[in-house]
Parts: C-alpha cells; sequence; structure tokens
C-alpha cells in the first residue's frame, strides 16, 4: 500500500502544478497577445471611461434609446453573474403576463406605432444576456428613437445600418445589431 502511496502523490502534485499553473498561464499570455481585447470581456470605452461590454447586454428604457432584449437574470437585468433564461414555456401564463407588459411598455413608449413589435423585443433571450437585436427590431424602435432625439427618420436608419453586423462568415447565424454600440453612436451623433 505504501508503494502506491508515493507515486500516487507524485502525479497529483504534477498534474496540480501542470493542469493548476502551467496550463492557465500559458493560455492566458497566448489570449492576451492575440486576443486582448477579447480576452479582456471586448469592453468598449468612451472619453476614458467604460460603456460596457459589446458581448454583454444592457438595459436601455429611455424612449431616445434602442431597447434591447428582456434579460431574465436575477436580482437584476443582464447579471452576467446569473446568466440564464427564464424556462417558462409558452403555455406559462407568467411568459403571457411578461410579453404584455413589454407590449405595453412599447406601445406606451411609441403610441402612434401600430406595426407589431418583432418577437425578439418581447421575449427573454436566452442567456439573459443578449447584446443584439434584430434588424427588424432595430426597425419597429427608429420612428420613436428619431422623434426624441430630434432627429430625422433617415438620420436614424443611417446609424441602424452602420451598426447592422451581418451573417458570421456569410452563412452563420443572422443578420444583428449591437443595441450599446448603436446608442453609442447616437449619443455621438447627438447627445
Amino acid at each position: 500500500m505504501k508503494s502506491l502511496l508515493r507515486p500516487a502523490l507524485v502525479l497529483f502534485l504534477a498534474l496540480t502544478v501542470v493542469t493548476g499553473l502551467i496550463y492557465p498561464a500559458v493560455v492566458t499570455a497566448i489570449s492576451q497577445a492575440a486576443f486582448a481585447h477579447q480576452a479582456n470581456g471586448s469592453l468598449i470605452e468612451r472619453d476614458g471611461k467604460t460603456a460596457g461590454s459589446e458581448i454583454i447586454g444592457q438595459q436601455f428604457d429611455a424612449p431616445r434609446y434602442f431597447w434591447g432584449r428582456l434579460s431574465a437574470t436575477t436580482p437584476n437585468p443582464y447579471n452576467a453573474g446569473s446568466s440564464g433564461g427564464s424556462n417558462l414555456g409558452p403555455t406559462n401564463p407568467a411568459l403571457a403576463s411578461e410579453m404584455k407588459a413589454r407590449i405595453d411598455a412599447l406601445r406606451a413608449a411609441d403610441p402612434d406605432n401600430a406595426t407589431p413589435p418583432p418577437v425578439d423585443l418581447v421575449t427573454s433571450s436566452g442567456s439573459g444576456l443578449d447584446p443584439d437585436i434584430s434588424p427588424a427590431a432595430a426597425a419597429y424602435q427608429v420612428t420613436r428613437v428619431a422623434k426624441a432625439r430630434g432627429m430625422t427618420v433617415p438620420e436614424v436608419e443611417a446609424l441602424v445600418a452602420q451598426a447592422t453586423a451581418g451573417r458570421q462568415f456569410g452563412i452563420i447565424g443572422e443578420p444583428r445589431v449591437n443595441v450599446l454600440k448603436l446608442n453609442l453612436a447616437l449619443d455621438a451623433a447627438r447627445p
């Protein structure tokens, strides 16, 4: 039994050093050298201050900003420490209530808009952290944002077009609009 204990301890210590110290240090060094922006959270800075991360959504609810998808994280919206969906099924009354509340908020912010809101504006994202909306969701909000900022609809549409990213490698995913980047572009255009 003693003859097995020493090799087991040596192997345990060796693997602890390799997998607990050396490997993480090498991966961290490579990521910092090759992908520093992504490795440090894809942070967006404006005027020397961090405005947010381009990969984690933020809550915008003022009429002068584009709104993102709902967040089901708790205790606060877009809480990266508790990422996850609501797990509410399509027959759950709580989901219907949440969707109705969001539709009512969208209607109150833009009472002249009679078109039905796109689904991504009234449902929570799977992670609760989604930073993007569909181009249709952005187009739905253009008139409200233009009116609140004193801009023309074509001016806001041009900013939406600039902020719209296509499919990854031309084939993966769907076109999307990063809400934080779009709202920062709006602030730069008309504070």
